[in-house]
């Protein structure tokens, strides 16, 4: 019966996973202007978005540059921790994110907050100094 909870267990967390910062390109009508691009963070976990809403501080409460140096420092740690993993084990989704891009503020704040979400409600352990953590905070 043990096994069957941890084969469950293991089977969700697989699927909630991965997350993808995919880039949507959005051309402009002026001739003289570049395309520019717009990002859109797409999180396969259903039970982060109402997370989310329910325990994230509102965007402007840091600026930008607190979360692109938390996103870099938590990004690194994940796709470092998941390429000693087997291939096909729960956590073998790369985060696709460059310290030299601006995401912007929205992608930026749901970003640490998905961090956030994996290492508080998922219990997955991901930076050994996190910003805010008190012990024992699990939602």
């Amino acid at each position: 019966m043990r096994n069957f909870y941890l084969l469950v267990a293991f089977a969700l967390l697989g699927a909630c996973s991965s997350t993808k910062l995919v880039p949507e390109t959005q051309n402009t009508s002026d001739v003289g202007t570049a395309d520019s691009a717009m990002y859109e963070m797409i999180v396969m976990d259903p039970g982060f978005e109402t997370w989310f809403v329910a325990n994230s501080k509102p965007e402007w409460y840091h600026d930008v540059s607190y979360y692109e140096q938390w996103n870099h420092l938590y990004t690194q740690a994940w796709n470092a921790k998941i390429s000693s993993f087997p291939k096909g084990h729960i956590l073998n989704h790369p985060v696709d994110y460059n310290p030299g891009v601006h995401y912007g503020i929205e992608i930026n704040h749901k970003l640490f907050y998905y961090y956030q979400y994996v290492e508080r409600v998922l219990r997955i352990p991901i930076l050994k100094n996190r910003p805010g953590y008190v012990k024992g905070f699990g939602n």
